[in-house]
């Protein structure tokens, strides 16, 4: 139990960081296609409508209608023109069908190359998080330096506080390594 109020707080920033950390890199990783059709590559795919930019699952249903087919179904068929120049300009790598009422997207079979290429990706993504993980770090082990030196908590409080820190972040950077090698066995399963 964390006696100063201080320190408290340094390590409630801690694991807030260290959260959303790691969902920034799920979100990421998520819209990475993985030969099946995955609806939460459109996720951040904004589409101009009405007057505006709209994000896509504000203006249809996106859903899988078979492991390589995803299906967009506009609410409003007018839109169907837009959402299919929003595809063609974000670059997935698919080309869109449109046939009136819905839009297809038909992901082809991964090569074995591309598939190596999205599991670099995918490695690089989790050093990225770990850097910020260690950047987490740094910045609550400077603020346990910070009390120590202002004689607010003692030496053996903050050697304390300093390991609990080590073992929030070794957590963390291990539910990473984790979550990395999930994606890239999903990507390298045929």
């Amino acid at each position: 139990m964390i006696e100063n109020e201080q320190a408290e707080e340094i390590f409630l920033v801690l694991d807030d960081k260290l959260e959303k950390t790691q969902n920034v890199l799920q979100e990421e990783l998520a819209s990475i296609r993985a030969g099946r059709a995955n609806p939460h590559i459109l996720d951040k795919l904004q589409v101009e409508a009405y007057g505006g930019m709209s994000p896509l699952n504000q203006l249809g249903n996106v859903s899988a209608a078979d492991a390589r087919c995803l299906v967009v179904s506009p609410w409003d068929k007018s839109l169907l023109k837009s959402i299919e120049k929003a595809i063609l300009a974000s670059n997935i790598g698919i080309t869109p069908t449109n046939d009136g009422n819905v839009i297809r997207l038909v992901f082809p079979e991964l090569t074995e190359e591309r598939r190596k290429d999205l599991v670099k990706q995918v490695k690089r993504m989790g050093e990225d998080t770990k850097i910020a993980i260690r950047n987490n770090r740094r910045e609550a082990m400077e603020g346990i330096k910070k009390l120590k030196n202002a004689k607010e908590i003692s030496e053996d409080e903050a050697k304390n506080l300093e390991a609990e820190i080590e073992e929030s972040i070794a957590k963390s950077v291990d539910a990473v390594d984790k979550t990395v090698a999930a994606k890239e066995k999903e990507l390298l399963t045929i």
